[in-house]
């Protein structure tokens, strides 16, 4: 779950609109809901240090999002500076995303199987009956 320390801070509404701002162009998905901000802390000179992860090491993207993450919360005005820190403790995994994002992804964890049923018999259908006429 993603986090801004000091909540209370003026400028945590700012920062979090900003790391909401990246996406991974593989997920349509913000970074900020999909969990991958661990922590963004707020100092007393209104520097930022951003802790997140990716959704994976071998992700394609890992020399780019962390780059658009500092440039997204350095143009805050008021932020005097942002770093960010990536780490892959603790992995990443799909319940640290919000449940808007999860509905976003369809990713809830609950499986209906009425949803992937077949309407009507294909011809890839298992144990069907009848032989196509020849």
């Amino acid at each position: 779950m993603s986090t801004i320390v000091p909540e209370d801070h003026p400028l945590a509404n700012a920062v979090r609109k900003a790391l909401s701002s990246v996406h991974d162009p593989e997920i349509p998905v913000n970074i900020f809901d999909l969990g991958l901000i661990y922590e963004a802390r707020i100092d007393e000179h209104a520097g930022v240090h951003v802790t997140m992860t990716l959704t994976t090491p071998n992700c394609p993207m890992a020399e780019v999002i962390p780059g658009q993450v500092e440039q997204a919360v350095a143009s805050v005005e008021g932020v005097s500076g942002a770093a960010v820190e990536l780490t892959w403790e603790p992995t990443w995994d799909p319940q640290m995303m919000t449940e808007a994002a999860k509905l976003e992804l369809d990713f809830t964890g609950k499986f209906d199987p009425a949803k992937f049923a077949a309407k009507k018999p294909t011809s890839l259908t298992f144990n069907r009956k009848e032989r196509p006429n020849r």
